[in-house]
């Protein structure tokens, strides 16, 4: 019985990058006296001429039982409560492969739905959208007298500033040489009364 509700498989999906662990669950919705859970690989899309790898089993007496040609040291079986997790380490592309748990019965083998595994050298980034920057309207505001500390010192402030200290001694100056002249001419008038 393929994709029987007797044995829960989770995730029914899962991309990794290599070199890392994988933990497949098989949760079983019945008891059995005698437990045993068998993990199978099927490298390709499921059709007449697949296979079905044997990877390992879980037997309630003697724990996991590897398959023949297979890593002992990359595949794991444990027992968890009612699931049975199925511990694949440093995984590669080649581990790529849809994975069934199954129970056999009698006289039927009865399989979980199974799990895609999907080995990738590098995980796809998700694309971040690209927002418009939209140009900050600039706003001058006049400070706050009460909020003010220390001078302002703007560019417009600094003009105003120097423009007007020049207008002052361009004025002093016209000033002074007024004074002067007139000084002069005072000074030539007393010379002409007293000659």
């Amino acid at each position: 019985l393929h994709g029987s509700s007797v044995l829960q498989q989770t995730p029914a999906y899962i991309k990794v990058q290599t070199n890392k662990m994988v933990m497949l669950s098989c949760e079983a919705k019945i008891s059995l006296s005698n437990m045993r859970i068998y993990w199978l690989r099927q490298r390709q899309a499921p059709s007449s001429d697949s296979h079905h790898e044997f990877l390992a089993l879980w037997d309630s007496a003697k724990g996991t039982i590897h398959g023949e040609e297979v890593e002992q040291e990359k595949i794991a079986v444990f027992r968890d409560a009612s699931r049975f997790i199925l511990n694949l380490t440093s995984v590669k592309p080649e581990d790529s492969g849809i994975y069934f748990c199954m129970i056999v019965g009698s006289p039927e083998l009865t399989f979980g739905k199974g799990t895609q595994l999907s080995v990738v050298d590098f995980l796809p980034t998700t694309a971040q959208p690209t927002k418009k920057s939209t140009p900050k309207k600039r706003v001058c505001r006049l400070p706050r007298p009460e909020t003010q500390k220390g001078p302002l010192c703007s560019p417009i402030t600094l003009g105003l500033l120097v423009a007007g200290v020049l207008v002052l001694l361009v004025s002093l100056g016209v000033a002074i040489h007024l004074c002067c002249r007139r000084r002069r001419a005072r000074l030539r008038f007393m010379k002409q009364l007293y000659k």
